[in-house]
């Protein structure tokens, strides 16, 4: 039978502290008779005896041992200490026992966080050490340029749903994808600073060296850098932007260019233009269609967005809330 809870033991005591028959206070409290007499035994305690439980197969130098051994080398598999540390009873014990050990100690299986490879030549801190010095002054004379992508049906980033625990395939949590491409993209290239920025270039396709040379820096960004003669041109380290032809180019049409550190995160101002044209252009009543109706929308948009917005990016306080 199950076990009887304890408030009907506390119950079933006080009956026969006034004298109730056995075989009544049993019936009464859906018993067996055995347990009523074993109340009628004990001093007054209606709590369960300790028990034992199930013995425990590691000693506490070997729970030391696989605390110390994953601590020493964080990607040890559990199989692998299972396999060289013998249980009491048993000449080894199981992954899931190395695990259940690993977890009393603070230790869980968990992703580790990937991090890039950077060599000498590419710390990052040098570069920030050689221009935490510079005032306001200096990063006005900036143009932070830099390409970007946008979908017709959705953005490319992660979208999350908040849901109850069994609500993961409910129609309201769920989210259509069409896998092939999302109903179209389009990329666009545009420049930002302090002063005023250059126009949202419409990217037809995919972009290289001679097409950025050719159909971005000359007829877009050299006129403007020409109109500033003392502006500093912003770009990444992307293949199309740090081409041999490409440098030669701004060489010799004395471009300055500022230097940009291998692998860095995209932590430039414009990211947050980007993130700004995509809020407004998802925000129209009536969504594009094609990809046509798209770019019409973020070049509107794009030129909707006021130069006091762009200066509070590209300003140093701006930049601290990167």
């Amino acid at each position: 039978m199950p076990s009887v809870p304890a408030h009907l033991r506390e119950c079933a005591l006080g009956m026969l502290q006034r004298g109730m028959r056995t075989a009544d206070e049993a019936r009464a409290i859906n018993c067996n008779v055995r347990t009523v007499r074993h109340l009628s035994t004990t001093t007054g305690q209606t709590s369960d005896h300790p028990c034992s439980g199930r013995p425990r197969v590691t000693t506490p130098a070997q729970d030391r041992y696989i605390r110390t051994s994953h601590l020493w080398d964080r990607y040890r598999m559990a199989t692998k200490t299972a396999r060289v540390t013998p249980g009491t009873h048993n000449p080894s014990i199981s992954a899931q026992t190395v695990r259940n050990r690993l977890r009393e100690a603070g230790l869980r299986a968990c992703w580790p966080v990937v991090r890039k490879v950077l060599t000498k030549h590419q710390q990052r801190h040098l570069w920030a050490q050689t221009h935490c010095r510079w005032t306001t002054q200096d990063w006005q004379k900036c143009l932070f340029t830099d390409e970007s992508w946008f979908c017709l049906t959705r953005g490319d980033g992660r979208i999350c749903v908040y849901r109850r625990r069994n609500e993961r395939y409910t129609e309201a949590c769920t989210l259509e994808r069409d896998r092939c491409g999302g109903g179209g993209s389009i990329m666009v290239l545009g420049g930002v600073s302090q002063h005023p920025r250059t126009e949202l270039v419409v990217i037809a396709g995919n972009l290289n060296a001679v097409r950025y040379r050719e159909d971005i820096l000359l007829p877009h960004v050299v006129p403007f850098l020409q109109a500033h003669p003392d502006m500093t041109l912003q770009h990444d380290n992307a293949t199309n932007h740090t081409a041999c032809s490409v440098c030669d180019f701004l060489q010799d049409i004395n471009v300055s260019v500022l230097p940009w550190s291998a692998k860095s995160p995209e932590l430039y101002p414009i990211e947050h233009v980007w993130d700004l044209l995509d809020q407004r252009v998802r925000a129209r009543a009536i969504p594009s269609r094609n990809v046509r109706e798209l770019a019409g929308a973020l070049v509107e948009k794009c030129g909707n967005i006021s130069q006091q917005e762009l200066q509070t990016w590209c300003s140093p306080r701006g930049g601290d809330a990167l």
